[in-house]
């Protein structure tokens, strides 16, 4: 008898609780740790004290994080791709999948019933009464999933692409595919899979995000002028305050997008602290194919638009226009000369 994976530690009784309505705790054989981050293992410490004989599965990577979370000498076997273990019937077949999205990462697929277990691959953050992708609605679905895409996996595309290409050409049949987090994927659940591959490729839908927080609104009607000189040159954009958006969502949108457009006052010679997370993580995430440039207001010193521009830049994202910055509240004529600026970026944009 086999467990794949547990849960986060609050629940670890929980858990057990739940395994015995099904069978005694003690007939498990193996438990499989396809990843150490806490919210997946942290049910072991509890549940190996019930069955201290067990075998706990790792990837290679796994067998020194396991460890290094719970400092226990529980019996390890690690695992490689490929290798299987048989249950019987059905066995376990085990697939590595290094910083998807830790290096101890790794599927678990069950012959048979044809169930991949994928740990936190095609998930989503996303709490729902349905438990299967065809009880559930898709637009939301499709929604959770980029966005757990956009905000976890993103620096990882190029192995999600050479993970996906090394899991098709094991042509093993795919029933059902059950993420750890999220809905579980049973009708055509090769969909998401293809999806992610879309995703890891770098493409985009040719919109901008204009990215903004404003202290008395200076910042926030150059940032709606340059929208409109954005949709005048057919451009779809969104616009996101920082002091009142999720940055999740923001990254998502990010994600989506081809132009990125940051505006912030300068305040204390810097930038808004609303403003600093969302350039720490474009940073971190390492995105593809994007392009963006910077605007901003001042009332002493007018750093914004530099400080912005040299974040963009450590992000490799191509800045396609020198930022545009103003003193004070902008005047009419300025607030046309924003106008202006988002025309000028949404052409160059499209010559890209």
């Amino acid at each position: 008898m086999a467990l794949v994976d547990t849960v986060y530690g609050p629940y670890s009784q929980q858990l057990i609780d739940n395994i015995r309505e099904v069978i005694d705790v003690k007939k498990i054989d193996y438990v499989i740790a396809n990843h150490a981050e806490v919210d997946h293992s942290g049910g072991l410490p509890l549940l190996m004290k019930h069955i201290p004989d067990a075998t706990v599965v790792v990837s290679d990577k796994g067998k020194e994080s396991i460890p290094k979370h719970y400092h226990e000498d529980w019996n390890f076997r690690t695992v490689k791709t490929g290798d299987s273990i048989s249950l019987g019937r059905d066995s376990l077949v085990f697939v590595t999948a290094p910083m998807l999205h830790w290096p101890d990462s790794m599927f678990t697929y069950l012959t048979g019933r044809n169930v991949l277990m994928p740990n936190d691959a095609f998930g989503q953050h996303y709490a729902s009464s349905a438990r299967f992708n065809d009880e559930a609605d898709m637009i939301e679905v499709y929604q959770e999933s980029v966005k757990f895409y956009a905000n976890i996996l993103t620096p990882f595309s190029e192995l999600v692409i050479k993970k996906i290409d090394e899991f098709k050409k094991l042509n093993i049949p795919v029933d059902i595919i059950a993420p750890s987090h999220g809905i579980i994927w049973r009708k055509d659940p090769m969909q998401i899979v293809n999806k992610y591959y879309e995703w890891a490729s770098g493409g985009n839908d040719g919109s901008v995000v204009i990215i903004y927080d404003t202290m008395w609104n200076a910042t926030e009607k150059m940032a709606f002028a340059i929208a409109e000189g954005l949709a005048k040159e057919g451009i779809r954009y969104r616009l996101a305050n920082m002091a009142v958006s999720d940055r999740n969502d923001v990254i998502t949108e990010i994600f989506k997008a081809k132009g990125i457009l940051i505006g912030s006052p300068t305040l204390n010679n810097g930038l808004l602290p609303t403003i600093k997370p969302i350039l720490e993580d474009l940073k971190g995430l390492r995105f593809r194919n994007k392009v963006g440039a910077a605007f901003g207001s001042y009332g002493w010193s007018g750093e914004c638009v530099k400080l912005i521009e040299e974040n963009l830049a450590k992000a490799r994202i191509k800045i396609l226009q020198e930022g545009i910055k103003f003193k004070w509240q902008p005047t009419a004529d300025e607030l046309l000369q924003c106008v202006e600026f988002g025309r000028r970026f949404a052409a160059a944009m499209k010559s890209q």
